[in-house]
């Protein structure tokens, strides 16, 4: 039977036999793992508990790649940590300044058809090669390495058809905006997106990794495109032709669901203040002063990326009421942009060159003025994203970005450059990279591995560990969250709080510290309390700090209308039970600091359902737990690491 590429490549990975029918529980093998640095302490702590001796993936790699910004002690002890763990565990590491964890992964390490899992929600970008690359969070990552499978749910896996050819100032930046605009920051839940067609031809792999990185934020377990002639040429410019391996669909097959899209008819795009989806074009958005523009990120911090922006500044200058930043994905990007010239065209046009990492992208540096306009190519713009919670984040491509630092204002490259703004289509993929890869540390070999010494910092603190739930559970609500509540929101990004993510006891303190600064006050007095949530929460980012904070400070159960997907996973391993309304009419009913009670809580979680006494208000109501019988398993059990353990034992 004729499979697609996504079908394919989960049939070749199961470990449990399955039909695949979308909804369905399937277990996957992992070839790859990445991780970074913000996130991976928890992640490798949680690896350490499962008493493995060496990772047994076939790659593994810790980047050092987002917080290189030394605010304190907090971040360079973490560096040193975990440069002493991939010695440990046979893992390979980036060291700062070799590039952004996705950007370096697909091209160093990525292989077509393979499977990768990241703790990060942009290893999606992996799809450009033709890779089906998923992000989870620290748990999964541990799980993966230890060599047990992960489960997901089956996706349903969507053809977007793309014809025709994007015009010169549009880009794949453009394509994924389009995205969002049709189908919203949830629309992609339970799907995986399938591109396919004429219009793929025309596109380079980093135009791809765009479109597969942004992905995440329309809630997809992950989106691919297929291994053909231009990725072949993209491995032959890495030196890895013997790593290519041609993957497409099959001649004649299904899919679930279908989408087509002319490059042809797309304008440049722009999505405005606070959420990826409230996508205009940009000649429709009302012209105002620009304070900030970013060019750059694992999104679109390519060669053709910047060498497209270098050449909209070629001969311009940024406007002088706007502060414009650059950071370019990686070490080897950086270079051939130095040879080929367009780091120049930047200097000369006055915008500043900013260290090779993640960065602002996710608050850590180059945060907005108060109530400042950011214009970004960056992949989300939140309340609170850029570590200011009243900045107006606008996403755009990057010729859009670098022609209105020009204009400092909203505009367009064709706005900017005239008649000139055909030059952007002649702008290609290098046929030859600079290759230079020792900014990695390679794994010991066996025997090289227990002489190795674990150097922990002070802030690092040991991974809290949940209790298994109780027989009866009383608790208050601690929070009444509104719709599309984001992992930002929940753990907030920044130089300073990203140092403290080692640190559990003091990372809870600031929990909800932007959405409702009195949470983590108000459950640590009540002791056991519960969340409730509007639609989609836990949206954004793949970080476990999001749950495993709450869990610390005592919540046992989140009751939304509904839930991200990793933050739901991130909620199972760490304990707490996720759970929907029965009937969403019922969220309306509930206020903060209700007490609740749900009598024989334990045995109602084996039903998958649960009723819930609000006692404050003399009403009941019942909540789903949208759970498999091995979901269930990993909450009674006490979260996964204690089920991990088991299963383990039992190998």
């Amino acid at each position: 039977m004729p499979m697609n590429l996504t079908r394919k490549i989960i049939s070749a990975h199961l470990t449990k036999p399955s039909d695949m029918n979308p909804g369905d529980e399937i277990y996957v093998k992992f070839d790859q793992t990445l991780t970074h640095d913000i996130n991976a302490v928890m992640c490798y702590l949680a690896l350490e508990g499962m008493g493995i001796k060496r990772v047994r993936t076939d790659v593994s790699v810790s980047y050092l790649d987002h917080n290189l910004l030394y605010v304190n002690t907090n971040t360079p002890d973490d560096h040193i940590f975990l440069t002493s763990i991939a010695r440990k565990y046979g893992i390979w590491l980036s060291r700062p300044g070799n590039g952004i964890m996705h950007s370096v992964q697909y091209a160093r390490f990525g292989i077509p058809g393979k499977t990768s899992l990241g703790t990060d929600s942009h290893t999606t970008t992996g799809g450009a090669i033709g890779m089906l690359a998923i992000g989870g969070g620290g748990m999964d990552g541990a799980t993966a390495m230890a060599g047990l499978p992960i489960r997901l749910k089956m996706p349903k896996v969507v053809r977007v058809n793309l014809t025709g050819r994007l015009c010169p100032g549009c880009s794949g930046k453009d394509v994924i905006l389009e995205m969002l605009r049709r189908y919203s920051v949830k629309g992609g839940l339970g799907r995986v997106y399938e591109y396919v067609g004429p219009g793929v031809e025309t596109m380079e792999v980093p135009e791809r990794a765009t479109i597969a990185n942004m992905g995440a934020e329309l809630g997809a377990t992950g989106s691919i495109f297929p291994a053909d002639e231009t990725v072949r040429r993209f491995f032959i410019a890495q030196d890895r032709e013997k790593d290519f391996v041609e993957m497409k669909a099959d001649e004649g097959c299904d899919y679930d669901e279908y989408v087509e899209i002319d490059l042809s008819e797309l304008e440049p795009l722009m999505s405005c203040p606070h959420s990826p989806d409230n996508v205009k074009k940009v000649k429709d958005v009302e012209k105002k002063p620009v304070q900030q523009v970013f060019i750059g990120s694992c999104t679109n911090g390519s060669y053709t990326d910047i060498a497209r922006a270098a050449l909209v500044f070629k001969g311009r200058h940024v406007n002088e009421n706007v502060s414009c930043v650059c950071g370019i994905a990686t070490r080897q990007i950086y270079k051939q942009l130095l040879h080929d010239g367009y780091l120049d065209m930047l200097v000369d046009a006055g915008v500043r060159l900013i260290e090779i990492a993640c960065g602002p992208c996710c608050g850590i540096g180059q945060t907005p003025a108060t109530n400042g306009i950011s214009v970004r190519t960056s992949n989300r713009n939140f309340k609170g994203r850029s570590g200011s919670a009243n900045a107006q984040l606008y996403l755009v491509s990057p010729e859009t970005a670098a022609a209105t630092a020009v204009a400092g204002t909203f505009t367009t490259a064709e706005e900017v450059m005239g008649a000139e703004v055909s030059q952007l289509a002649a702008v290609h993929e290098p046929e030859h990279y600079f290759i230079d890869d020792s900014m990695f540390i390679k794994p010991l070999p066996d025997e090289e591995l227990e002489k190795v010494e674990i150097i922990r910092g002070p802030n690092i603190k040991p991974l809290p560990i949940p209790e298994k739930p109780e027989e009866n559970l009383d608790a208050r609500i601690s929070l009444k969250a509104g719709d599309n509540i984001t992992t930002d929101d929940i753990t907030p990004a920044s130089a300073e709080f990203s140092s403290m993510r080692s640190n559990m006891p003091l990372m809870a303190q600031y929990a909800y510290c932007r959405y409702d600064p009195e949470f983590s006050k108000r459950a640590q007095s009540y002791g056991k309390s519960i969340i409730i949530g509007g639609e989609n929460y836990g949206q954004g980012s793949s970080r476990e700090h999001a749950a495993i904070t709450p869990m610390f400070l005592g919540v046992k159960a989140v009751i939304a209308k509904s839930m991200a997907r990793i933050h739901k996973n991130n909620l199972i391993n760490h304990g707490i039970v996720p759970m929907v309304f029965a009937d969403p009419a019922d969220y309306d009913k509930l206020e903060l600091s209700d007490e609740l009670s749900i009598p024989n809580f334990r045995e109602q979680i084996k039903t998958k359902r649960v009723t819930v006494v609000d006692k404050t208000k003399g009403i009941s109501f019942d909540a789903v737990l949208e759970l498999s019988d091995d979901e269930v398993g990993v909450i009674l059990e006490g979260g996964q690491l204690r089920y991990v353990q088991e299963q383990l034992k039992k190998a």
